[in-house]
């Protein structure tokens, strides 16, 4: 992954780098907010008319969404879903290291095979369309 992002963020200056993740906060915390007040508008809207409940205040809405989080699984840590991560973490590490190959790649051979392989599908395609006729 480390080298994913390498890759990715190369040409960016370290003001666009910090400016990213600037955003990228204020993203988080602003659909976290707008979150919590789509659970209490819910909530308000169907509970109280339907089963009863009463009205809940926005800091309710967030806790009974942490709260089911909680009891439906959302933080899971059993040590199967770890082995199971530490394998994925390993492919996709071996699959992003050879990416410092693609641009010279496409630069010196990329649209030429491509449209090679274009015409190699069109061809296979093509007789299979006629044998069904």
């Amino acid at each position: 992954m480390k080298n994913y992002f390498a890759h990715k963020l190369r040409s960016k200056s370290p003001l666009e780098i910090a400016g990213i993740v600037i955003f990228g906060i204020i993203a988080i915390v602003g659909l976290g907010i707008l979150f919590g007040y789509v659970i209490m508008w819910l909530w308000n809207w169907l509970m109280p008319e339907i089963f009863d409940l009463p009205v809940i205040t926005y800091w309710q809405a967030v806790g009974l969404f942490i709260l089911f989080k909680i009891l439906l699984g959302g933080c899971s840590s059993s040590s199967s879903s770890k082995k199971c991560d530490s394998k994925s973490h390993k492919k996709s590490k071996s699959d992003f290291s050879k990416w410092e190959h693609y641009d010279k790649f496409w630069e010196e051979e990329g649209d030429e095979l491509y449209m090679e392989y274009v015409r190699r599908k069109v061809n296979k395609i093509e007789p299979l369309d006629q044998e069904s006729k």
